[in-house]
C-alpha cells in the first residue's frame, strides 16, 4: 500500500484556455482527513473535476498519483474503479432513475443500506423516489452521503457537505460523516468550516486564486479565517510555501 493516498504534484490545469490551477501541491497520507478551504471561485471544485479527470480540465503540467498509480491519464471511469468516490454539493436531479436502484448497483449490502439509512434519519420510502427530484436541500445532502458511503472505496470527497443544510441534519450528516469516516482517507471541501464542528480532521489546507496558498492544523487555520477571512494567507501565497506560521 502506498504511504499516500493522494498525490497532487505541481499540477496546472486550463479550461477553455484560462488557467484556473496553477502549480498546486497536495499530500493525504492513508488514513487521515484533510479539509480544504477556499473563497468563492478559488478553484477548489475545479480541483475536485480534475481529480476525477474531466476531460475539460486540462492538464497542462504535473501529475496525481492516486495509491501509487499515476491516474494523470486515464479517464474517469478508471479512477472511479480505483477508489475515488465523490459527493458533490450541487447534484442533478435525474428523473426516472430510483435512488434504490443506485444503491442496489453500488452495494449488494442491503444490511449495510439500511443502517446507513437509519443513522442518517432517511425515509426508507425515498428508495422509491427519483434521485433529487422534490428533495429539500438536506434531503439532497444526505442521499449524496448515502451513496459514497453505500459504495465504499478507498477515498471519499466530500463537496460542501455543510452548506444549504439546518441546523438538525448537518448534526446528523456530522455525525455519521466523523463515524464513517473513522481510519479512512478522505479530503472535505468546506468554505466556512462548519462541518469541523462534528469531524476530526488531520490537517486543513487553503486554496486561494488556483493554488494551495496554506498548509496547517484545521483548528490554525479555521480560526484565522473566522478571524480575518481569507486575505490573511495572502503573504503565504505571495512566497508559494506549502505552510506557513500562523
Amino acid at each position: 500500500m502506498a504511504r499516500n493516498i493522494l498525490e497532487i504534484e505541481n499540477l496546472s490545469v486550463e479550461v477553455s484556455g484560462k488557467r484556473i490551477l496553477d502549480d498546486v501541491n497536495l499530500q493525504i497520507p492513508n488514513g487521515e482527513v484533510h479539509v480544504l478551504f477556499g473563497p468563492n471561485g478559488s478553484g477548489k471544485s475545479s480541483l475536485i473535476m480534475t481529480i476525477l479527470g474531466f476531460p475539460s480540465f486540462k492538464i497542462i503540467s504535473g501529475r496525481i498519483i492516486f495509491n501509487g498509480v499515476d491516474i494523470t491519464d486515464l479517464p474517469i471511469n478508471e479512477r472511479v474503479n480505483l477508489g475515488i468516490n465523490v459527493a458533490f454539493q450541487n447534484p442533478p436531479s435525474i428523473r426516472g432513475v430510483k435512488l434504490g436502484g443506485i444503491l442496489n448497483r453500488l452495494t449488494p449490502d442491503k444490511e449495510k443500506i439500511n443502517e446507513l439509512l437509519m443513522k442518517l434519519k432517511f425515509p426508507p420510502e425515498f428508495l422509491e423516489r427519483d434521485i433529487n427530484l422534490g428533495f429539500s436541500g438536506g434531503e439532497v445532502k444526505k442521499s449524496e452521503v448515502l451513496q459514497v458511503l453505500a459504495h465504499g472505496g478507498k477515498f471519499i470527497i466530500l463537496d460542501e457537505p455543510d452548506s444549504g443544510v439546518d441546523v438538525m441534519n448537518l448534526r446528523i450528516l456530522g455525525g455519521v460523516i466523523k463515524e464513517e469516516l473513522q481510519g479512512r482517507s478522505a479530503l472535505i471541501i468546506t468554505h466556512l468550516g462548519v462541518i469541523l464542528q462534528y469531524i476530526n480532521a488531520h490537517m486543513a489546507h487553503v486554496l486561494i486564486n488556483g493554488t494551495i496558498a496554506c498548509s496547517d492544523s484545521p483548528t490554525k487555520i479555521l480560526g484565522q479565517i473566522l478571524n480575518e477571512g481569507y486575505t490573511w494567507c495572502e503573504k503565504c501565497l505571495r512566497t508559494r510555501t506549502q505552510r506557513c506560521e500562523l
